[in-house]
């Protein structure tokens, strides 16, 4: 009997100790800063419907929680990748509908019709399949024509429009509302993104002579904030989104509120002596005794390995310190020396106000894309205010 009631106390106090343990890495999201970005987007294309972008559950913030925020701010459609993506948007419940940015598979295809997704076709095929479902349904499907106009990754080549636009809109079961292409270095090659812009326009024109289009887009981020589309009434905002700009030189990007902080806690102080190497490979090797913070982070969790000897730094307690030796796979070590109150339990901020992700990614040779989409599932996402 006393056993049973020590073994009762003992699951108490576990159950207890893991209500107050928090994890030692995660993702915190600020929902009202993405709504404030969706409406820095619509100040700078006016006049123009949103299509906000939740793909790669929402760059890493977390797409349920996104997507119910974003609810109330109306976007037309949330652009997602893949049918997995749509059935997300999907089950959070939203009136919103999910748009499918890429071609889809054959198999895909009749689930797409029949839950009423937004989508595209990027080829005969896609469209006389898409056809043939809908007309076994006995309705008629709206779809998205694709332009390739300099991407090389989906779409209809504008040349061969003059052979493709008759056969398509002679297919009873399906109906093109709306147009769309996607640009290739609107963030870099400004001659190469107005002939491109050319090039859609004169297309769009073309189709206009023989369709009413609900829907033109063009514009995603980089584009919202270099250039005006004449013809185009919707834009896709995704990185822009979620407070991060792809381009320097714009109006929009002191307007932006970066929508996440990247923290971690230390888990071991100490003081390794000179001439002792940190991590696999020893590379990186201290020359003095160094006051050593073990940081319970590392690439399962998406702070990736080739962040390794690139200058990285975190901050605790305020003070940057540099992150020493090769990323490992649940851990990293960072030289706190300057931080001599550090003790195991703090907090270690990764992203955040101090330590921009733009900044980053210049570091490691890569794009904040990369980074915010490699944020693996074991980080939870805390959103504030609360989804």
């Amino acid at each position: 009997m006393t056993f049973l009631l020590l073994r009762k106390q003992k699951s108490a106090r576990v159950a207890l100790v893991m209500r107050h343990c928090t994890p030692r890495a995660r993702v915190e999201v600020d929902l009202d800063a993405i709504a404030h970005n969706l409406n820095v987007a619509r100040q700078a294309a006016p006049n123009t419907q949103m299509m906000a972008v939740v793909k790669a559950d929402a760059y890493g913030h977390g797409m349920e929680a996104v997507v119910r925020r974003l609810e109330g701010e109306q976007p037309v459609y949330f652009g997602v990748a893949n049918v997995a993506e749509a059935r997300r948007v999907t089950a959070v419940g939203c009136r919103t509908r999910p748009f499918l940015l890429g071609p889809s598979t054959p198999e895909e295809r009749e689930e797409i019709a029949y839950s009423g997704w937004g989508f595209t076709i990027s080829s005969m095929e896609e469209a006389e399949h898409f056809s043939r479902i809908a007309a076994a349904a006995g309705s008629v499907l709206p779809a998205h024509l694709a332009l390739d106009t300099g991407m090389g990754r989906e779409g209809f080549l504008p040349n061969d429009l003059g052979e493709s636009l008759p056969r398509l809109l002679h297919m009873p079961a399906l109906r093109i509302e709306g147009v769309m292409s996607h640009m290739p270095v609107a963030d870099e090659d400004e001659n190469f993104s107005r002939h491109q812009i050319a090039v859609f326009e004169e297309c769009v024109h073309e189709i206009s002579r023989h369709i009413h289009l609900l829907h033109v887009h063009l514009a995603a981020s980089a584009a919202i904030m270099r250039y005006r589309i004449p013809s185009a009434n919707m834009a896709r905002p995704g990185l822009m989104l979620y407070g991060i700009s792809p381009v320097a030189d714009s109006a929009s990007a002191d307007q932006l509120r970066p929508a996440l902080r990247l923290v971690a806690t230390v888990t071991l102080v100490r003081t390794l002596p000179a001439g002792h190497g940190v991590s696999y490979g020893r590379t990186f090797t201290t020359t003095a005794p160094t006051r050593m913070a073990t940081i319970g982070i590392g690439y399962a969790d998406g702070w990736r390995r080739h962040f390794s000897g690139r200058g990285v730094r975190v901050s605790i307690r305020g003070v940057l310190c540099p992150v020493l030796g090769r990323v490992t796979m649940d851990q990293i070590m960072a030289d706190v020396s300057g931080v001599p109150e550090v003790m195991a339990g703090d907090e270690v901020e990764l992203i955040g106000p101090s330590l921009r992700v733009d900044q980053l990614a210049q570091q490691a040779d890569t794009i904040s894309w990369d980074i915010l989409t490699g944020l693996g599932p074991r980080l939870p996402r805390v959103t504030h205010p609360a989804s």
